[in-house]
């Protein structure tokens, strides 16, 4: 008789990986964006000082800017998928 069970494939091999059995195996995609958040925050806070010039403001705004577009873009694609 056939088992009525899903057995969901994750691309890792069990034998190899015992812990894939339990959805170990992989990173926390939202973990990501919420580190992803965090980090384009505090590059926004290094802008706060006392600079003279404001170079390194500029450079500060580009990379959080650059963050947050990744972790846009990371929540565009994964928004219809688990991502526990």
């Amino acid at each position: 008789m056939a088992s009525t069970e899903v057995e969901r494939h994750t691309g890792v091999d069990v034998e190899e990986v015992p812990s894939a059995q339990w959805g170990w195996s992989s990173g926390s995609v939202r973990g990501y964006q919420i580190g992803g958040t965090i980090v384009g925050i505090f590059f926004l806070l290094l802008t706060i000082g006392n600079h003279q010039g404001h170079v390194e403001d500029l450079f500060m705004i580009g990379f959080a800017l650059l963050t947050f577009g990744l972790v846009a873009r990371s929540v565009y694609t994964t928004r219809n998928r688990d991502t526990r």
